[in-house]
């Protein structure tokens, strides 16, 4: 009677295979990668999808972050080499270059064989099979969340942690993880938790289990960095640079600052993401040859 259950739930498990599509081979030969699953009858599969175009940044065209950029170039030159580096996150005001200077990495690093996989934060479960999809390849690949951040009780969030430090299986040594985030703890955080915080005697302060919670997450990344909002006279330096980049030349640099300084009031922002955008329309508008 066993036997035959068995040999019955082998034939239906065979023919559920078969409704399943097959394994997507992977373009190895790609600078970057999308991890993507979808589900089949219930059963999640994930797959490296290659990007072929990438959005390309270089390290220099990222201004007043200089100290960001040494730190962060740093350690992706020591995991490429082989050496010791850290998982890095990068945190702060919106728009001044987190994400494009993780990209800069892999203009700087690609032909030492560095690659890209760019993960959405819902995806990160899938942690786990990502390792072991790049763990035998030579490529050192750095897995890239954008925006990163968490609400309470999401299982991305116990993966990601478990991922960084705190599985019983050792990270994969061709393998970094590096998140952008604009929240600090990458969590919600209430004033009520401040309720939470005890105080000793001595005056020593404790905070909350529910605040060391969240701290504990950020804490497991080796390289912990953050973004401020630009100055005035910073926010016209990007400008400028990126007015020269598209083929301005000093006069209408010049004539520019006062409207770069308006557009950036109406967008409430004095960004370097504002900056490319003001100088992109301005180069449109005076028939600018298109910049690379």
């Amino acid at each position: 009677m066993a036997d035959s259950l068995t040999q019955r739930l082998e034939s239906l498990l065979d023919r559920l295979e078969a409704l399943l599509p097959p394994v997507a081979q992977t373009d190895w030969s790609a600078a970057a990668f999308r991890w993507r699953t979808r589900q089949y009858f219930g059963v999640r599969i994930g797959s490296l999808e290659a990007v072929h175009r990438v959005a390309r940044i270089a390290p220099e065209d990222l201004q007043h972050v200089e100290a960001q950029k040494d730190a962060v170039l740093r350690n992706t030159q020591q995991f490429v080499r082989g050496l010791p580096a850290n998982n890095v996150l990068l945190t702060g005001a919106r728009g001044t270059g987190k994400s494009s200077l993780i990209r800069a990495c892999l203009v700087q690093f690609q032909a030492d064989g560095l690659r890209l996989i760019e993960v959405d934060k819902h995806e990160l479960i899938d942690l786990p099979d990502i390792v072991e999809r790049v763990a035998g390849r030579s490529e050192r690949f750095i897995v890239f969340c954008d925006d990163l951040s968490f609400d309470e009780g999401e299982g991305s969030y116990k993966a990601l942690k478990a991922a960084l430090d705190g599985s019983v299986a050792a990270p994969s040594e061709n393998i970094l993880i590096y998140a952008t985030s604009n929240r600090r703890h990458l969590m919600p955080e209430y004033m009520r938790e401040n309720l939470d915080t005890k105080y000793q005697e001595d005056g020593e302060i404790h905070p909350g289990e529910t605040v060391e919670e969240k701290i504990s997450l950020s804490e497991r990344f080796g390289l912990w960095l953050s973004f401020y909002p630009f100055r005035q006279d910073d926010y016209l330096d990007i400008v400028a640079h990126w007015l020269t980049h598209y083929g301005a030349d000093t006069s209408l640099i010049e004539a520019a600052r006062t409207e770069a300084l308006q557009f950036a009031l109406l967008r409430g922002s004095r960004s370097g993401r504002v900056a490319l955008q003001f100088a992109r329309d301005v180069a449109g508008r005076h028939g600018l040859a298109l910049g690379v």
